[in-house]
């Protein structure tokens, strides 16, 4: 294989007309100039330079490569302005996985935040389920995924950082017994038919944690993976529920919410961020943006109404 930087050397040469003028405009000496010539000669199999009075001027070759050396040149040059703009953050792309209710009260604003800071960079969006993003940036396939996972844990190749915590609530159709409570102790819902808002995973899990340690297994009688379908549920009396704070922005005209305690369900949001990926400003910035989002203001939907 041809050497680049030799064949940058031969077209300072032809360009200068001069062994000693090339040598000059390199910092090298003449020597080594030559010398570099004669390597190249060597790996390109022809004479590339003959001379003619006190000058050089190319062969055949030697005016091949020479145009050659230029395109080379231009290219390398090119490769060294995109380096730079995407290590300064101005261009490059971002992965980014995220499910529903961290969209609108996370994602979002920090997306906003971070097409003003990096205009340049494109963000490749996509939602997935709650679980499921994790393992896209584990595996590479994500720069920074939302999950519901606790901060304090990462794994090989990914870091995990923590966001907020996303408190339940108890969700109850009007007029029942305990809607004209402040808060409801989870024990007392022991007994309630209950209204399911949550796939078998890391949302479930705080609240079937939660009931076990009141004593209690929740008694799901109707399902949904839908906050707002969930809440249309219990507003028609098939049973209460408990939803977590992001999933009540939006309320059920026919519900009420109440804090939960004793203990209070709590799901922890993170951002798992592919450690390699942090390198890049962008990403930094959109990891900054999503923790500024969540820290503008509490959970929607735990107080009481």
């Amino acid at each position: 294989m041809l050497d680049v930087r030799r064949l940058q050397v031969l077209r300072a040469v032809v360009t200068s007309g001069t062994v000693t003028a090339a040598a000059a405009h390199l910092g090298y000496t003449p020597s080594a100039v030559s010398q570099q010539v004669a390597a190249l000669e060597r790996q390109a199999g022809t004479a590339l330079l003959e001379r003619v009075g006190r000058g050089v001027r190319p062969t055949a070759a030697g005016l091949l490569l020479t145009e050659h050396a230029a395109l080379i040149g231009s290219a390398v040059a090119r490769a060294e302005t995109a380096l730079a703009d995407l290590r300064a953050g101005r261009t490059g792309s971002l992965s980014v996985r995220y499910f529903a209710t961290a969209g609108s009260t996370l994602v979002a604003p920090a997306l906003a935040r971070l097409r003003a800071e990096h205009p340049g960079v494109r963000v490749d969006l996509e939602l997935t389920d709650p679980e499921d993003p994790l393992q896209e940036v584990a595996r590479g396939r994500a720069d920074l995924a939302v999950v519901v996972r606790a901060g304090d844990r990462g794994g090989e190749g990914f870091r995990l950082v923590h966001l907020l915590d996303d408190p339940y609530a108890a969700v109850l159709p009007l007029g029942h017994p305990l809607a004209d409570r402040e808060a409801v102790d989870l024990h007392e819902l022991a007994g309630e038919q209950w209204v399911g808002s949550e796939p078998p995973g890391p949302c479930l899990e705080p609240v079937t944690d939660s009931c076990a340690a009141a004593g209690f297994s929740p008694d799901f009688a109707v399902r949904s993976e839908d906050y707002a379908t969930a809440q249309g549920f219990v507003a028609a009396g098939l049973g209460v529920g408990l939803m977590p704070g992001l999933g009540l922005r939006v309320r059920h005209p026919g519900v009420v919410v109440r804090p939960v305690r004793n203990p209070e369900p709590v799901r922890v949001i993170s951002a798992a961020v592919r450690e390699t990926a942090l390198e890049q400003p962008a990403l930094r910035g959109l990891l900054r943006a999503l923790r500024d989002a969540a820290a503008a203001g509490p959970p929607g939907g735990t107080a009481a109404d």
